[in-house]
């Protein structure tokens, strides 16, 4: 029986001591981070125009936010450990800024 090179051995990358703790991330997507809080604080937001939300979303188990969706046109300061660059870009967009937790 004829075999190819590389038939037998080791093959692939192996990470000793893997710890999945490290890369425990869960994420939210810019679309959903006004479902975190309540609906009426949205209302109050929208009719106070300079006023800003603070939204900490470490609270609500989540570690970094990711840029898909749209946000309104509310100025929002989110709290969090990550945050990717598309998500940042949009957040500084609409006025907002962009907090980091430990």
């Amino acid at each position: 029986m004829l075999s190819h090179p590389g038939y037998f051995g080791k093959v692939g990358m192996r990470v000793f001591h893997y710890k999945p703790n490290i890369h425990f991330r869960p994420t939210i997507n810019l679309d959903r981070i006004w479902t975190l809080v309540p609906r009426n604080i949205l209302e109050e937001a929208q009719k106070i125009k300079d006023h800003s939300v603070m939204i900490d979303v470490t609270k609500y188990g989540y570690h970094k936010v990711l840029g898909k969706g749209q946000l309104p046109k509310i100025p929002v300061v989110i709290k969090a450990k990550f945050f990717s660059a598309k998500a940042e870009k949009r957040i500084k967009a609409i006025g907002g800024a962009c907090v980091l937790t430990a």
